[in-house]
């Protein structure tokens, strides 16, 4: 059975949303035995949606020619999803909402391309409450949409994914927020009971 997990990094940075996605996808390995991969934004060309339909009327993926055809190819792989991202003006990256307006081409070439797939969300903010949770139901709102099957960790510290708190400090706060880090084990323990 495939277990390939999927971590795919919504920061432009290599700070704190980095740190996550990459400890979430190594506890994964070492506790459950997961197969892991990372992607990230970061030094990537990534180009908008246009919104041009060519995806609709070929069937043949997206017009543009960018680094996510890499990233397409990886999810197509992939049986689970774990989307990170840094929280931008209270909700996620401007670089995460590009990639998942692109996976329409996607969907539009195979609409059961994410059916069965499970996903999971993490957000890292420079305050303690500066957008995790919204940043998280968009990125759920999207599994939703195309037939993911969500995963949080549970009420009681992970109740829609795993929300992390920077203090403004980076990769740093990150590694130091104890109770975000035990957030983002509950979220991968959950999904490691679908293996």
């Amino acid at each position: 059975m495939n277990k390939l997990l999927l971590g795919i990094c919504g920061s432009p940075r290599n700070q704190g949303t980095e740190f996550a996605v990459k400890y979430a996808l190594n506890h994964a390995k070492e506790k459950y035995n997961f197969e892991t991969e990372y992607w990230t934004v970061r030094k990537k060309e990534i180009k908008f949606c246009l919104h041009c339909d060519y995806c609709i009327r070929e069937k043949k993926g997206c017009i543009q020619d960018d680094d996510l055809g890499e990233l397409f190819g990886k999810i197509k792989n992939a049986r689970y999803l774990l989307l990170g991202t840094p929280v931008f003006q209270g909700t996620l990256s401007g670089q995460l909402k590009t990639v998942l307006d692109r996976c329409r081409a996607l969907v539009a070439q195979d609409p059961d391309v994410f059916k069965n797939k499970f996903g999971a969300a993490l957000a890292v903010g420079g305050d303690r409450n500066g957008g995790q949770e919204i940043a998280i139901r968009t990125i759920l709102d999207f599994f939703q949409q195309n037939h993911v099957i969500t995963v949080s960790g549970g009420a009681f510290g992970a109740n829609l994914g795993a929300s992390l708190w920077s203090n403004d400090q980076g990769r740093t706060g990150v590694e130091n927020d104890s109770e975000g880090l035990k957030a983002i084990r509950k979220v991968i323990k959950r999904i490691a009971e679908f293996q």
